[in-house]
């Protein structure tokens, strides 16, 4: 059952800061090193310092712990220290959790982080390997002797139903695609700055798992990045003009599995955006048509579409048309497609980026910001405001 009422948190938390590293496919250095380096960059944007810090926020898959960061980074005490599950779902939801944390007073100053070396280190694209004895493993032995290894194959499984049943061919997920590479083409911090690409560049990449190419698939990463969240007050009094958070939610679905949710009634929506959508709309008191740039996270260029869908933007089977019409702006720092695979948290940075005015495609007056994390996992969302 999703909230019934508005929350209390909307207005009372802001991103005050962001940092990253560079985006590569090969660091050559630590994890821990990258995470550092992007909290240390993300305080300075905010011109704070790492004594102001008392809470730290990140994924359960972050390699780095909470109190090593600390004292890597120069941080003493902390008052706050909270981990979100299911990967790039938990993206949005790090901001949420810091957002309580300073509107309940048990932390002034929370900075929210992800890093790793997603290319030259693990790679998240090969699939499930060696994997320990738990619950969520054993709901893969349901699809992994079929021949379902990899989040692009469980991911395809739902694509085909979309077509399917809206009678659609795998054209429609290009428009995504060349949206975020025309973006990445103009960010010099993007892994394909410079690299535009066409519906035909689209079509003409190989088949990774049917209907999915190539082209579909976001790339792989080594980077990090970071937000500092703190109150809306002392955010008003610091470096940088504050990214309020009007409205965070996360949000489980009936039948919700991590990417391999095929036992739902049917597979060509997202219910756990859904949730989050009615959350997001309900806090926030605001609708599609008050949104000035979207960040959807494009893990596989489908769910986009499923997304737009979602929350209102258009009607189901519609994404792609909504897309190809520039409707809304999205995705304009290139996306996971195109900038990099931050698990999402480069999307936060660029929608905070949006509302300062200072975005490599800046979109004139922009003022609303609409960020959702990973799909077909438990999830979350954020809708950002300038300050008024």
């Amino acid at each position: 059952m999703s909230l019934r009422r508005p929350d209390a948190l909307g207005g009372r938390a802001a991103v005050a800061g962001i940092g990253a590293t560079e985006f590569s496919k090969d660091s050559g250095r630590s994890e821990l090193s990258l995470a550092v380096e992007a909290v240390r960059a993300a305080l300075d944007d905010a011109g704070l310092t790492p004594g102001d810090v008392d809470g730290l926020v990140t994924f359960t898959m972050d390699t780095n712990p909470e109190i090593t960061v600390a004292q890597a980074a120069g941080i003493g005490e902390l008052s706050y220290f909270s981990r979100v599950h299911y990967g790039g779902g938990a993206a949005c939801a790090t901001v949420q959790q810091a957002a309580l944390a300073v509107a309940a007073g048990v932390a002034e100053v929370v900075v929210c982080y992800r890093a790793f070396n997603e290319r030259s280190g693990r790679r998240f694209g090969s699939g499930v390997q060696r994997r320990e004895p738990s619950a969520e493993g054993a709901a893969l032995g349901w699809q992994l002797p079929f021949g379902l290894l990899t989040p692009a194959s469980w991911v395809a499984m739902a694509a085909q139903r979309y077509l399917h049943d809206h009678g659609l061919t795998p054209e429609v997920f290009g428009h995504v695609a060349v949206t975020d590479r025309r973006y990445a083409a103009t960010n010099p911090a993007a892994w394909f700055h410079g690299k535009p690409i066409t519906l035909a560049d689209h079509a003409a990449s190989r088949w990774i798992a049917e209907p999915l190419r190539l082209l579909d698939c976001c790339q792989e990463t080594d980077g990090g990045q970071a937000i500092v969240v703190t109150t809306t007050e002392r955010a008003r009094d610091l470096r940088r003009p504050p990214a309020v958070v009007l409205a965070a939610a996360q949000g489980a679905g009936r039948k919700q599995e991590a990417m391999t949710s095929f036992y739902r009634d049917g597979l060509s929506g997202l219910p756990e955006m859904g949730a989050v959508a009615r959350q997001l709309w309900q806090t926030s008191g605001l609708r599609p048509a008050d949104i000035d740039v979207g960040i959807l996270y494009d893990h596989f260029t489908p769910f986009v579409l499923m997304q737009l869908e979602e929350f209102g933007f258009c009607g189901p089977g519609e994404g792609g048309d909504f897309v190809a019409a520039d409707a809304l702006p999205i995705n304009t720092h290139g996306g996971q497609l195109g900038e990099a695979y931050l698990h999402g948290m480069n999307g936060i940075a660029e929608a905070v980026r949006q509302l300062r005015g200072t975005s490599v495609n800046q979109i004139p007056g922009a003022a609303r910001a609409l960020v959702t994390a990973g799909t077909g996992v438990p999830t979350s969302g954020l809708v950002l405001g300038t300050d008024t």
